[in-house]
């Protein structure tokens, strides 16, 4: 399952921030899914509370947020939500996988256009705490 190597990442992502700032301990490790990227966030979660048992740092605690997915059309400047859609499953699917495909199978809902920008709600980011 990919979640197993996304929590992998992240958890070196987290030992190599500790690491370049002299960290012994992070306090709250915060991560942010993508709604586009349609993560199991069980999975997730307890793939990355297992491997920070390992880690190089102690890591108190893993919250995850998802981002929303929010767009804004370059030509009208129309913002909306993708749960503002009606996309069929399958479509979602394909979007999971490749998210930039999310232009072939939705235009701007104002004016149709396909020109626009994923604002938000889109990868996976990291943020450390050290105070909890």
């Amino acid at each position: 399952m990919h979640e197993w190597a996304l929590a992998e990442s992240i958890i070196r992502a987290a030992e190599e921030y500790a690491s370049r700032n002299g960290l012994q301990r992070i306090s709250l490790l915060r991560v942010y899914l993508g709604e586009l990227q349609a993560i199991d966030h069980e999975i997730l979660g307890f793939a990355l509370d297992n491997l920070r048992r390992e880690a190089g740092v102690a890591i108190d605690r893993i919250e995850i947020v998802e981002e929303e997915a929010v767009f804004r059309c370059n030509r009208c400047g129309y913002e909306w939500r993708l749960s503002d859609t009606d996309l069929p499953e399958e479509a979602r699917e394909a979007i999971h996988f490749v998210p930039e495909a999310v232009h072939a199978y939705m235009a701007c809902p104002r004016c149709g256009s396909r020109d626009y920008v994923v604002v938000s709600g889109r990868g996976v980011r990291i943020e450390v705490d050290l105070e909890g």
